[in-house]
């Protein structure tokens, strides 16, 4: 286990080497990852750093309100309505890892567009140890890692928490002060939803998969998963009322882990799984089955794509 103080005062200290006196832009997801990285470079750079929180429409379900409010200390703090080009650059792209590539360079270049009114010469993110071996490792590709564009914008990205476990980066959250909604928040992919709904991402499927998140997510808590949501797999025959329809197929994901690295399928209490069914479809009248994932990692990953 990484020293967290002794790493807090070294990560500071790098930061403020690589970006010296130049401004710097970071990416701000609210996970526990990006959170660390902006509250490091923000307390080593200060007004040198602006923080932007992308809303991509594919985040956790009031997320974006959330971020605003708990990040509000940081007076430079820009809330970014992207949604609409997330999803026009979306339309029609159905391969995992294209996905990831295009999303990745949207990112990159609503970045690049807030980083000109600040003239921000560096990126900071959230990318930390498991991300680059499983990038390294050809698992998937992430939007900070695997999926960045050929050309980006930027003088340098800075990575505070790059060589962290999951683990070591709540302590640093916790030792930061991060309110607990921060520090022991579930991993969320950097794709968001995107790779919780198989197929072609639109409107319609992020929303189903948004709810079913979050009632995982709470139904859930108790139990402390490691990591606990749902993901739209795809369609499926089902009866609502006296009608026969052809509705979404809702997988629910519940693993225990310690990195992320390797993971165990949960064994939930049947009433639990109940529970989750019974509130996913009743939310939804277009959703026509839940499904649990019993599968470890590996075989398997822990997202679907």
């Amino acid at each position: 286990m990484v020293n967290v103080d002794e790493f807090i005062d070294e990560a500071k200290e790098s930061i403020r080497d690589q970006i010296g006196d130049e401004h710097a832009i970071i990416a701000l997801s609210g996970g526990v990852d990006s959170s660390v990285a902006a509250t490091l470079a923000y307390e080593a750079v200060g007004e040198q750093l602006t923080p932007v929180y992308v809303d991509t429409g594919l985040m956790r379900k009031g997320e974006t309100e959330q971020i605003a409010e708990t990040f509000s200390f940081m007076e430079s703090l820009r809330v970014v309505d992207a949604k609409e080009r997330f999803f026009d650059a979306l339309e029609g792209v159905i391969d995992p890892e294209e996905k990831r590539a295009v999303i990745g360079e949207q990112f990159i270049r609503e970045f690049e567009r807030e980083a000109k009114d600040t003239d921000a010469e560096y990126l900071v993110q959230g990318t930390i140890y498991p991300d680059r071996i499983e990038s390294e490792g050809n698992i998937k590709s992430h939007h900070n890692v695997g999926g960045l564009p050929d050309v980006v914008d930027f003088e340098g990205i800075v990575e505070p928490v790059r060589d962290l476990y999951k683990d070591e980066v709540r302590e640093v959250a916790r030792a930061l002060g991060l309110e607990s909604i921060i520090a022991e928040r579930m991993p969320f992919p950097g794709p968001g939803l995107a790779v919780r709904v198989l197929g072609e991402v639109t409107p319609e499927k992020v929303d189903v998969a948004r709810e079913a998140c979050h009632i995982v997510e709470d139904e859930t808590e108790k139990h402390e998963p490691w990591q606990a949501f749902a993901a739209v797999i795809g369609k499926g025959t089902g009866v609502k009322g006296d009608n026969r329809v052809h509705g979404w197929i809702v997988s629910v994901r519940s693993v225990e882990s310690r990195d992320g690295m390797t993971a165990r399928a949960q064994e939930l209490p049947w009433d639990t799984l109940q529970r989750i069914q019974s509130r996913i479809t009743g939310t939804n009248e277009n959703v026509a089955r839940v499904v649990y994932d019993v599968t470890h990692k590996p075989p398997a990953t822990i997202e679907y794509e």
